[in-house]
């Protein structure tokens, strides 16, 4: 098989991987009297409240990681100057960006208080930026 047919193939497995990762952590939501609990601890007893809210955030930081380091190997990149002056790869800027919202959540919090869909909607787009001028 030719390297440039085996990619799909690469591609259709690391799907079905994340996808069976995400049922199964679908899975683990625990019900309460015949009703789903979404917010409920996935381990009860645990060290760390395990919720799916936190599960699906490490989940999708997982899948960026597996997802880019994928993209790495098929499309090897140079690294590029952007404003900062400083050599970065996909990976230093995924990096950047996802440091950045984590510090523009937090100051979220600190200025507006709870509902952070606009420090999501600020964060998509300073991910954005970062990506094409960084």
């Amino acid at each position: 098989m030719s390297s440039t047919r085996r990619w799909p193939i690469v591609y259709v497995v690391v799907g079905l991987v994340l996808l069976a990762a995400l049922g199964a952590l679908i899975a683990a939501v625990p019900t309460k009297d015949g009703a789903t609990d979404w917010f409920g601890p996935m381990i009860p007893g645990g060290w760390m409240a395990w919720t799916l809210p936190i599960a699906l955030f490490f989940y999708a930081i997982a899948s960026l990681l597996i997802i880019f380091t994928v993209l790495a190997i098929r499309f090897p990149e140079i690294p590029r100057v952007g404003v900062l002056r400083i050599e970065t790869t996909r990976g230093d800027r995924l990096f950047i960006s996802l440091l950045g919202s984590a510090f523009l959540c937090i100051g979220w919090l600190a200025l507006f208080g709870a509902p952070l869909w606009g420090a999501l909607i600020l964060c998509l787009v300073y991910a954005v930026a970062v990506f094409r001028w960084v």
